[in-house]
């Protein structure tokens, strides 16, 4: 019993290919094949999709600059309210609203010496904790007929705490994941890069969102799986069982978002695109957002499966039946807690607008069908559809492939 536990360990450096022999060399061939033809459409999809025009808001705002500079005071005003945005949960406008300060030390640049300006902050900043000695970027217009030059808020100055973290997040994860680890990390900038010279910018130049986000979401896949899992069979069910995931999706999507009549447009920033580049469809960015989104999760899963059904042919054998029901065990587990996963973290991100109907006590039916959370709705619902069915088919193609597999023979004073 030592020796049987011995020898399919994993403490050893030995994997779980190691106790099979490898494929027939058809059936190599075929998966070869079939993983070449996926990622050579992915390729051409690319290619097919790569921008050439991406418009950019430098065209509407001339001559803006992005600058920053330290806050030295903050102080609090009233204005009259005015916006839109303003309006109380009955429809009236508030006579007075908070009109937030910050003065500025400016750094200095070609066109201007270092100097304090004075901006008005989001309320919400303010309240978030704006002081003195914080670091801000701001917006620079120029002044027309050689006037002088106005500022207005953009954002926090996030850069060296953001690169603290990260700097954090790599190291523990090399050193706890090694080479593996390591792996990750290239696969995901690689997966970074695609998202922000293909995927970002053919959205905005108008090209076909499903094609972009499939063809970047399989060619990307391709690269990760194998650089983090190595080249071997499992893996290679893995990444088939992704694309098989990722076409789900995108026709599950595709319905979801037409059906549903999801315009995109329940957030500032998405309304802002369409104002700057005049004709981006974010019908587009919501099925390209649940693509990219269904990315990690497929990957998990389809991971997962085929590891599993790996290590219980490798323990104790079995027939398709028996391996497949091993599997689909795992599997169940896996899928229902990863669907109330991706349900909460899709809640979290949805909280602002959750905040906000809560406070115009809407119905819930309302709620319900508004288009912030049909949005998460919709995301959540796709993304189990395609886990629902991920799970069964990447088991299935796992415990098909495993068993052209034999047993590999027990090394020599290895034991039985």
């Amino acid at each position: 019993m030592g020796e049987h536990g011995h020898g399919h360990g994993h403490g050893h450096g030995e994997t779980l290919d190691d106790t099979l022999e490898p494929l027939p060399r058809r059936t190599r061939r075929v998966l070869t094949a079939v993983v070449l033809v996926v990622l050579a459409a992915a390729v051409a999809g690319v290619l097919a999709t790569w921008p050439h025009d991406v418009p950019s808001a430098s065209t509407t705002y001339v001559g803006a600059q992005t600058v920053r500079g330290d806050v030295t005071a903050t102080r609090m005003l009233t204005c009259r309210g005015e916006l839109a945005e303003e309006r109380l949960p009955d429809g009236t406008l508030p006579e007075t609203v908070e009109c937030p300060q910050a003065t500025v030390r400016v750094d200095g640049t070609e066109q201007d010496a270092t100097q304090d300006v004075t901006v008005t902050v989001p309320a919400a900043v303010f309240h978030g904790g704006l002081s003195a000695g914080d670091r801000v970027v701001l917006t620079r217009y120029p002044g027309e007929a050689g006037g002088a030059a106005t500022y207005a808020w953009e954002d926090l100055d996030r850069r060296v705490p953001l690169l603290v973290v990260v700097a954090v997040f790599v190291v523990l994860t090399v050193a706890v994941g090694r080479r593996r680890g390591l792996a990750a990390l290239a696969g995901l900038a690689v997966g970074g890069a695609a998202i922000a010279f293909h995927v970002v910018p053919a959205l905005l130049a108008q090209e076909d969102a499903v094609v972009v986000g499939l063809s970047s979401a399989v060619a990307v896949m391709g690269v990760v799986l194998y650089l983090t899992h190595g080249f071997s069979t499992r893996t290679t069910v893995a990444y088939l069982g992704t694309v098989a995931g990722l076409l789900v999706t995108a026709g599950a999507a595709v319905l979801a978002v037409d059906a549903n009549h999801l315009t995109g447009l329940s957030e500032e920033s998405a309304y802002t695109v369409t104002v700057l580049t005049g004709a981006v469809d974010l019908r587009g960015v919501v099925l390209a957002g649940t693509l990219v989104a269904a990315l990690g999760l497929l990957n998990d899963v389809t991971i997962t499966q085929a590891a599993a059904v790996w290590e219980v042919r490798a323990a104790r054998g079995g027939g398709f039946r028996e391996l497949f029901a091993a599997g689909m065990r795992v599997g169940r587990d896996h899928l229902a807690s990863t669907v109330y996963t991706v349900t909460f973290a899709y809640a979290g991100a949805a909280m602002p607008s959750l905040l906000l109907i809560r406070l115009y006590e809407q119905p819930l039916g309302q709620v319900v069908s508004s288009a912030a959370i049909a949005e998460e709705l919709v995301r959540s619902a796709v993304g189990g559809i395609a886990l629902a069915l991920t799970v069964p088919l990447t088991t299935a193609l796992a415990a098909a492939l495993v068993l052209r597999s034999r047993p590999a023979a027990a090394a020599p004073g290895s034991g039985t």
